[in-house]
């Protein structure tokens, strides 16, 4: 009887498995073919755009870009400058100061002429209590404001700034970002077209800054970073942004925007209560909470998503550092599917409900443990002597040339519309990665997806320590080549 009942539970999981396997084949080619129509439709779209009229159009929406800042005094007064030279007609920068320990703000008084003013700050959302706010008296900075407020994390700061923020659009973005000089126009283009569905979120695709030279805050010359985890997220950012996004753009399914760089409605993000501070995974978050809002009044609405490459980021090249990063964003990816599990599976959502958060629950929350699992259960075969090894290597063989098939092409997409990286060595070493990284890299990403899970399970919470290098200049990288050379 007991090995019957074992021997049914092997064939049960054995069909689960090959159901699986399946469906991923099937979802990823689906996914490649949304993600190519959809850049196709938007390369025509804005093949003869004038991102100019919408720099001095009367009716270009205001935008307040709010960006928190914790502890970053040695690159606070650049940022804050590049992002003051932004090119557009209408929007103002709210810097918020979360109970920085060193002197972010003092910096910021100095550079920029700060004195603290009698604004009355008013908490339409609540927040870790506020300071003080600041304000330049030399006119050319009357765009800025500081907002010094007590330590309560990034959604906290991020509410802190809608609270103050006067404008219709809020720019979320990080403040160690490198924005694009026209990054605010190409952003708010698809607010401007809004016609019969409510545009309420826009999110801009983000480019790795790593081993690049960056003059006046802008990125001047791209070259992939120089450690094989730098070459590794170039590959998974190009797939995430300009093959996944565009894909689930196409069909109005987006539940997520980069907490680095999205827009939104200021209205609805006030209707929904603003940024949820209990979450680490707040971008995803109100993403989700502001499609639910909308589906539940039966509005017709849009997330839209902008691929163009806008904002610049370093992302994390130690090990240690980029696990704990994927750590946060499984924990995040979980709390938030827990949050409004409400939509799972229910038609009342549509697409929200019958394919973004099934997909979301099953091939991103889960896959570290059906991956797992099936390692598991391939051993279990092994010792039963129920191995096929014609079938096992036939399916590892399909799953890795469908991972060379969809990063191959995410770099193609990068190729086709941007060409940012030129050089051809550049390109050697991405398909070498895109190689190598179903054997090396992506195991340990599962694994760090697995530990997310134990850690949420065990309430482990909190960011972790991300450790930044910070961006090189071509002048600092010309005098360390001359250093290189004459020692």
């Amino acid at each position: 009887m007991y090995n019957f009942l074992f021997y049914l539970l092997i064939d049960v999981f054995g069909v689960i498995f090959m159901i699986l396997s399946f469906s991923v084949v099937t979802l990823y080619l689906l996914i490649m073919i949304l993600s190519a129509l959809e850049m196709r439709d938007f390369r025509r779209k804005n093949r003869f755009a004038d991102y100019q009229d919408i720099i001095t159009s009367p009716i270009a929406p205001g935008v307040s870009i709010l960006a928190p800042a914790f502890n970053e005094e040695s690159n606070i007064v650049q940022n804050v400058k590049s992002l003051l030279a932004l090119h557009y007609g209408k929007f103002e920068l709210v810097i918020i100061n979360d109970g920085s320990k060193d002197q972010t703000l003092n910096r910021l008084i100095e550079a920029f002429e700060l004195k603290k003013t009698s604004f009355f700050y008013q908490s339409q959302i609540e927040t870790a209590p506020v300071k003080g706010v600041y304000r330049s008296e030399n006119k050319s900075f009357r765009r800025l404001w500081v907002i010094d407020k007590e330590n309560g994390g990034k959604a906290d700061a991020l509410n802190a700034g809608i609270n103050i923020s006067t404008m219709e659009i809020l720019a979320c973005i990080d403040v160690d970002c490198i924005l694009a000089s026209d990054s605010i126009t190409r952003m708010v283009r698809p607010f401007m077209e809004e016609t019969n569905k409510k545009v309420v979120a826009v999110g801009g695709a983000i480019g790795i800054a790593n081993n690049c030279d960056v003059k006046d805050g802008t990125v001047i010359k791209y070259r992939v970073p120089k450690s094989r985890i730098g070459k590794f997220q170039v590959v998974e950012y190009c797939r995430a942004f300009l093959m996944g996004r565009m894909a689930w753009s196409r069909i109005n399914g987006l539940m997520l925007i980069s907490g680095a760089f999205g827009f939104f409605k200021k209205d609805l993000v006030m209707a929904v209560g603003g940024y949820f501070p209990k979450t680490v995974g707040e971008d995803m978050e109100l993403v989700v909470r502001l499609r639910r809002y909308l589906e539940e009044r039966d509005i017709p609405y849009r997330v839209a998503f902008v691929p163009d490459p806008l904002c610049w980021t370093e992302v994390p090249e130690d090990e240690e550092v980029l696990g704990r990063q994927r750590n946060r964003w499984m924990r995040g990816t979980i709390e938030t599917l827990q949050l409004h599990n409400k939509v799972g599976y229910d038609s009342r959502f549509r697409v929200l409900g019958l394919v973004s958060y099934p997909f979301w629950s099953i091939f991103e929350k889960m896959g570290p443990i059906l991956e797992i699992s099936g390692l598991i259960y391939t051993l279990i075969l092994l010792l039963i002597g129920d191995f096929s090894a014609v079938y096992f290597f036939s399916l590892i063989l399909m799953i890795y040339f469908l991972s060379l098939l969809v990063s191959t092409f995410s770099i193609l997409y990068e190729q086709i519309a941007y060409n940012n990286y030129k050089d051809k060595n550049d390109l050697r070493s991405l398909i070498r990665t895109i190689l190598l990284e179903p054997l090396f890299i992506h195991p340990k990403v599962v694994l760090w997806g697995l530990k997310g899970h134990i850690d949420f399970i065990a309430g482990r919470g909190g960011w972790g320590k991300m450790i930044r290098a910070g961006f090189k200049t071509a002048e600092d990288r010309k005098n360390l080549d001359t250093q290189s050379t004459t020692s």
